[in-house]
């Protein structure tokens, strides 16, 4: 019979591929499920979705990035439930293991606020297939645009609207309006792309709404700078395939991408617990579930307050420091030592992208915006690459992008956008 204590971790990203990567001992046993093989660099997902970067250099095989790690077993499968009473977890295909110890890291998607028939009209930006599903609406709007000749439909097929403006939104449009304004007008010979219009709709007062009041305002400068309009403090009340309803005001509008919100996995169902407003699950300053100090839950699936008192933000930072946490205290409680004291999150600074050559960084006393924070954003996300090769391959693409305006990622690919083809104009 093996004794060696079962661990099993749902989810591979960053909190529950780092919880795996630092759990280690020869009386352990590793399983990690994840209902797709790979994990995914979310911070740069969105220029996936822009076309700047291909998806293989932002995601890579889980059992690749495991395979020196014999002990460790990975499946991918989709879990539909969990039997805490028996310590069993449930697959969709009618499956299950066991566990010892169970950590959920299955992060979020996004939120409609109850208008979930949104998605259809305005996806989100959370997996590789969100990215290129995107990226494929995006680039059909210009191709449709280049075939049109009435000129509603071509203003239609010209407007992008991004709801939330957060820093996923901010990043969006930024490339967005470098797309039309930069690199794609000598490519198009019937439209002129500097003429699409790009909008960023935030419901709340102002952009970057976590950043300082100074940072979100050079963000909006620079947003507008770019061709951006930035409308705030203006809700979305109705969205469909042609048209964004802004308040009152219907815009004929083909793409829009939705960036405003996030709500948990299914976990706190799967628990039968009761979840909080974004259906995270609570949990103590352990990390554990109450009452069941054999689960875990990290990342964007749990409701988690930091020792100052203060909510620990939805962000990768946060889920790989309690990842490394809960690894950290499963190896003192199999061992048998004490607890090493409750979760502290440090945040270390707050990034994000305007567009090619403008970014904005808050390291709390230090804050920085322009050229500056955008070497100092591009290194750190270099930084928390995974491996030398993707490192390069990355740093290659934006140098080539940026110089040239070339993009080998800028290809519709897998499956039909779904927007009217209009008829071709007559070429005399």
């Amino acid at each position: 019979m093996d004794k060696k204590h079962h661990v099993v971790v749902v989810g591979g990203g960053f909190g529950g591929l780092a919880c795996v990567r630092d759990l280690k001992g020869d009386n352990l046993r590793i399983t990690l499920v994840d209902s797709r093989n790979h994990h995914l660099f979310q911070p740069l997902l969105y220029q996936v979705a822009t076309s700047i970067l291909p998806t293989s250099e932002i995601a890579w095989p889980l059992r690749h990035l495991l395979r020196d790690r014999p002990e460790v077993e990975t499946l991918m499968a989709e879990v539909t439930g969990v039997d805490a009473a028996t310590q069993t977890l449930r697959f969709e295909d009618g499956g299950s293991i066991h566990y010892d110890t169970l950590v959920l890291a299955t992060g979020a998607r996004h939120s409609y606020f109850g208008h979930d028939d949104w998605e259809t009209a305005a996806p989100g930006l959370k997996t590789l297939e969100d990215a290129t599903a995107i990226r494929r609406r995006m680039l059909s709007a210009f191709e449709a645009a280049e075939r049109s000749t009435d000129p509603q439909e071509r203003a239609a097929l010209l407007t992008f609207a991004v709801v939330g403006a957060g820093p996923t939104g901010v990043e969006l449009v930024g490339i967005i309006a470098e797309l039309a304004q930069r690199i794609l007008p000598r490519e198009f010979r019937h439209i002129d792309t500097r003429e699409a219009r790009v909008m960023l709709v935030e419901a709340g007062p102002r952009v970057l709404a976590a950043f300082p009041e100074d940072l979100s305002a050079y963000t909006k400068q620079a947003l507008e700078k770019l061709g951006v309009e930035v409308l705030c403090g203006t809700a979305v009340t109705a969205c469909d395939e042609d048209a964004i309803t802004i308040g009152d005001a219907r815009i004929p509008a083909r793409t829009s991408i939705w960036a405003a919100g996030v709500k948990a996995s299914r976990a706190a169902q799967w628990l039968d617990v009761e979840g909080d407003r974004a259906g995270r699950v609570p949990v103590g300053s352990d990390l554990t579930v109450a009452g069941h100090p054999e689960i875990f839950v990290i990342g964007d699936t749990a409701a988690v307050t930091n020792v100052d008192g203060k909510p620990v933000p939805g962000v990768a930072p946060a889920a790989k420091q309690q990842g490394e946490y809960v690894a950290r205290l499963l190896a003192h409680r199999i061992c048998g030592k004490s607890a090493p004291g409750p979760f502290r999150y440090r945040h270390k600074g707050s990034l994000a992208t305007i567009g090619r050559k403008a970014a904005v960084a808050d390291f709390g006393r230090i804050k920085l915006k322009g050229t500056l924070a955008w070497w100092v954003w591009g290194l750190a996300h270099i930084y928390f690459l995974i491996g030398t090769r993707n490192r390069v391959a990355v740093v290659w693409s934006w140098f080539w992008s940026h110089t040239t305006g070339q993009s080998s990622a800028r290809l519709i690919t897998q499956g039909k956008q779904g927007l009217a083809v209009p008829k071709a104009p007559s070429m005399e």
